[in-house]
């Protein structure tokens, strides 16, 4: 799905979940939050905060609280995503229709407002040094262009790239990576702009 101009069109976008979608939209539109698109999907806010998100994969559609860890859940259907690397980001996974609960849904958008009336907020930490894979130093110093437009790239695109060769556990991953992403350094994109 590429990204949406509005929520209307993120929703006619989506491959599966557009009924269930329309559902969720329809629940936070009763709330007091604002109505939004960043980063390409439905975001809502409360005094320009972002307070929740919606959006669909193929397996999945659900809501995003952006600062999910300070919720109570009592109800326990938040998780986190990406353990160790979100700190107040929690998402809340649905795989029918009938996991949408409007009166529960409503009752944490609430409490996640009230998170932003109170000035509650997890703030991210300051981000580590760049590590550089070995692998990726070598392409860029023997690539003149490739060493141009990634030094171009925003910091976190940088972080992307490393991370993907140092994630990889196999000398054979990291150079079939390496070969996989050199083109698109070169073209001065980054490795998950597709996505966004």
């Amino acid at each position: 799905m590429g990204r949406a101009k509005s929520v209307d069109d993120y929703i006619s976008k989506a491959a599966f979940w557009g009924a269930e979608l329309t559902r969720l939209r329809d629940i936070l539109k009763r709330t007091e939050l604002t109505e939004a698109i960043k980063w390409g999907a439905p975001c809502y806010t409360y005094e320009n905060k972002n307070v929740v998100s919606i959006g669909a994969f193929k397996s999945y559609f659900g809501l995003w609280f952006h600062q999910g860890a300070l919720l109570s859940d009592n109800s326990k259907v938040l998780i986190n995503a990406q353990e160790g690397k979100t700190k107040a980001l929690r998402q809340w996974r649905m795989y029918t229709s009938k996991d949408i609960k409007p009166t529960l849904i409503k009752r944490y958008a609430k409490e996640a407002t009230q998170l932003v009336r109170d000035g509650k907020s997890i703030v991210p930490t300051a981000k580590k040094p760049l590590a550089m894979p070995v692998e990726l130093l070598s392409v860029l110093e023997s690539d003149k262009v490739a060493a141009r437009k990634f030094s171009e790239l925003t910091s976190g695109k940088q972080r992307e790239y490393a991370e993907y060769i140092i994630d990889a556990k196999r000398d054979a991953t990291k150079q079939s990576r390496i070969q996989r992403i050199n083109p698109l350094i070169r073209s001065g994109v980054g490795l998950n702009d597709k996505y966004k």
